[in-house]
């Protein structure tokens, strides 16, 4: 396909931000920024979020990953819908009740400073690992089938990504993002469906014939029972109910935007649809991957490397149109996951790190105070963009929940306890106890065999993580009168 038409379809595709930037972001304030005057409409909250939620690595990567693991992440998806279902009744009214701005407050209010900063600093940790392994991605794809053509660099490339990110949110932040995330939505998901429809129509298959030949070739199997496997059901289910408590929860980006809505009803709402809404997407995502592997093998394509599965069918097999298609999806799944996270890392760093909330100083000077945090953000995320260009040892998606497990879970452990014990915590312990955390949670991974009688650790290792920083704080713990 033409290199320049693809790159004609980037510019037109970033104008299209900038536009939406410029009107959402008009006498934006710090409470614009953080929250959005809260007054996000939830259901558009709830459509955006699941392009957000959803990123260049799932549009990239979970098709291909059906070659391995075939539909057993449906049962993480599943898992899902009862997480989503604790978001709702317990973090939500949490959230909403003490008004906050940034969700790592609360730790301070109820732990002390060190756990406040501690759970804060988790966070820019675990989300900035997290968008480096999703813009790498993306980028790469970009610069192998855009950009390369012109013999533009990698790292010029990753400099112009982040950038034009940097310049569309630096403004309007939460507010920009909400509608941003609308129009990206709707794009990727056209590109999904659109993608499916041709491959088919490629192939000859009509959409029934397609259902038929993905439960043939033994692609929608979605139960494992084999107990030593990562895919093993109940172990997918259970991590699945964890992992958006943390990575939604417990996470400033995704929270941020449920705390732009009007009051806690709204959110609830929006939390709700969403859930449910996430289902039916993901499945697209794997039918998609079921329908390229069919397509791969039907013409002799070797399949080597999953996550360029997608963009060596769609751009150079399929033809100008599957290209186009192609190429706007995964910048409408890029932009949605990064943008969001550079404004949430944004606020956590002013916030939590900062305190800027609680500085008395001029509006004008905390406003040029968070312009060069999102500009030192951005800058950071680029640097580690870059670090990952060498991993591509396994599918980034997987990638990604593995770095969300040994991050995430002294998040998990911090709120379980807080929550669900009124026993009072050595402040000064919990740095600690959360560093060693994810160490022992390694070393436990490492030797799982050995220890397990062949056991094999998926994405539980998150519920793992969390159980053994829970352990830490109640040994660190006394009565509390």
């Amino acid at each position: 396909m033409n290199p320049a038409l693809l790159l004609g379809i980037f510019g037109v595709y970033t104008l299209l931000l900038f536009l939406i930037s410029r009107f959402t972001s008009r006498k934006a304030d710090d409470h614009a920024f953080y929250r959005g005057n809260r007054r996000s409409p939830w259901y558009v909250v709830a459509y955006g979020m699941t392009g957000a939620s959803l990123s260049g690595v799932t549009f990239l990567s979970e098709p291909g990953w059906v070659k391995d693991t075939q539909f057993s992440y449906m049962m993480v998806v599943l898992g899902y819908v009862a997480g989503y279902a604790v978001i709702i009744a317990v973090l939500l009214p949490l959230y909403y009740r003490m008004n906050l701005t940034s969700i790592y407050t609360w730790l301070e209010k109820r732990f002390g400073l060190y756990a406040y900063r501690t759970g804060a600093s988790f966070f820019i940790l675990s989300r900035l690992a997290g968008v480096s392994l999703r813009m790498f991605l993306t980028v790469y794809i970009l610069y192998l089938f855009v950009f390369q053509y012109w013999n533009i660099p990698f790292f010029a490339v990753g400099v112009l990504f982040v950038m034009l990110i940097l310049l569309y949110t630096f403004r309007g932040g939460i507010r920009t993002i909400v509608w941003t995330d609308t129009l990206q939505t709707t794009f990727m998901l056209l590109a999904v469906a659109l993608s499916i429809y041709l491959t088919g129509k490629e192939m000859g298959w009509s959409l029934g014939d397609l259902a038929g030949r993905i439960r043939e070739s033994g692609y929608a199997t979605v139960v494992v029972t084999d107990w030593t496997d990562e895919r093993f059901y109940l172990k997918q289910f259970l991590s699945g109910v964890f992992i958006p408590i943390v990575m939604t929860g417990l996470d400033q980006d995704m929270m941020q935007k449920n705390l732009s809505c009007r009051n806690l009803h709204a959110a609830r709402k929006n939390m709700f649809v969403f859930s449910i809404f996430l289902l039916p997407v993901n499945l697209l995502f794997l039918s998609l991957g079921a329908v390229l592997l069919l397509y791969a093998q039907a013409v002799g394509l070797e399949v080597t490397e999953t996550d360029r599965l997608f963009a060596q069918v769609a751009v150079h097999r399929l033809g100008g149109v599957a290209g186009i298609v192609f190429v706007i999806g995964l910048l409408s799944a890029a932009f949605s996951s990064a943008d969001g996270t550079l404004t949430a890392l944004t606020t956590s760093v002013c916030i939590d790190i900062l305190r800027l909330d609680r500085r008395h100083i001029p509006d004008r000077d905390r406003i040029r105070i968070r312009y060069l945090v999102h500009f030192a953000v951005a800058a950071l995320s680029l640097l580690l963009l870059l670090a990952v260009k060498q991993l591509n040892h396994q599918a980034v998606i997987a990638s990604v929940f593995t770095v969300a497990g040994y991050t995430y879970g002294p998040l998990l452990g911090l709120y379980a306890f807080g929550l669900y014990s009124r026993r009072a915590v050595r402040d000064k312990a919990v740095p600690a106890i959360a560093l060693l955390s994810p160490v022992i949670t390694w070393l436990l991974d490492s030797h799982s065999q050995q220890l397990l009688c062949g056991y094999n650790f998926g994405f539980e290792l998150l519920i793992v993580n969390g159980l053994i920083t829970f352990a830490g704080l109640w040994l660190c713990s006394t009565r509390n009168n």
